[in-house]
């Protein structure tokens, strides 16, 4: 299955791209990259690779491994540019997060917008980690005007996580950590039909690993598939990988499916 992933030129997030491509990639899909110009290689934010501040709040290292091995692929090296994409030729959409200035290009892109509003109409997988939700908050369903998610049930960054790591971060970093003047959470419930859509998941900083997911969380509803942070990379990857596979087996419903520690996976 071929698997979209637009970036931005620079400061995406490592681990929301590397560890859902190695996982992808592992499992026989193919995943192909687009950049606004296509061409070049895009660029992880450098922050995220050296620690961001005394070697902390950075990507781990299996993530940072897997992020070398990506630079070296092929899709990875020559992105098509966004203009370019024709949707209809993709089986799946994977929108990554990242919250460095770079990041602006890809968040706030009209002509990625359009891509992405249709692809959602083709209802096919799509799925969203952190900042990434914003594309699909900030795309337009052309028929209602409203967000294509407008009617889904989500997570995405949740603030305190936002707030907290500015606040930690702000003394050396200034605004490293606030990409736009709204946090993720307060512009993702704007674009929802009920603010009781949004579904914060437990609060931890805790990360999920490829065999642990006790401290991760992601939002099922339908062919829609969200997570919050890093630290549900290997879950959300795992789960859009399955959703992939067996897309015809999943049906939007009223009640969206979650995962939390200690709660089942849902029905496939």
């Amino acid at each position: 299955m071929r698997v979209l992933i637009p970036l931005p030129d620079r400061d995406f997030d490592v681990t929301e791209v590397a560890v859902p491509w190695r996982v992808l990639t592992d499992a026989g899909h193919d995943p192909v990259f687009a950049t606004e110009r296509g061409g070049e290689a895009p660029m992880a934010d450098p922050r995220l690779l050296d620690g961001v501040i005394f070697g902390k709040l950075g990507a781990y290292e299996e993530p940072k491994r897997f992020y070398t091995q990506l630079t070296e692929a092929e899709r990875f090296r020559a992105p098509i540019a966004w203009t370019d994409l024709r949707p209809g030729d993709f089986d799946a959409l994977l929108l990554p997060g990242g919250h460095a200035p770079g990041m602006r290009q890809y968040l706030s892109s009209a002509v990625l917008q359009s891509k992405v509003a249709e692809f959602w109409r083709l209802d096919r997988p799509v799925g969203a980690i952190c900042h990434g939700v914003l594309v699909l908050a900030r795309t337009k369903d052309p028929v209602t005007g409203r967000s294509v998610i407008a009617q889904r049930r989500t997570t995405c960054l949740p603030k305190y996580m936002e707030r907290g790591a500015y606040y930690l971060t702000a003394w050396r970093l200034g605004r490293y950590y606030r990409t736009y003047p709204a946090y993720v959470e307060d512009e993702v419930k704007t674009a929802l039909a009920s603010s009781a859509q949004y579904v914060p998941g437990p609060r931890t900083n805790r990360r999920g690993t490829a065999t642990e997911h006790s401290n991760a969380f992601v939002v099922q509803d339908g062919r829609y598939l969200s997570a919050r942070w890093p630290g549900d990379a290997y879950l959300f990857a795992q789960r859009l990988r399955d959703l992939i596979e067996q897309p015809e087996a999943i049906r939007p419903t009223p009640a969206a499916q979650h995962t939390s520690p200690g709660s089942p996976e849902p029905p496939r």
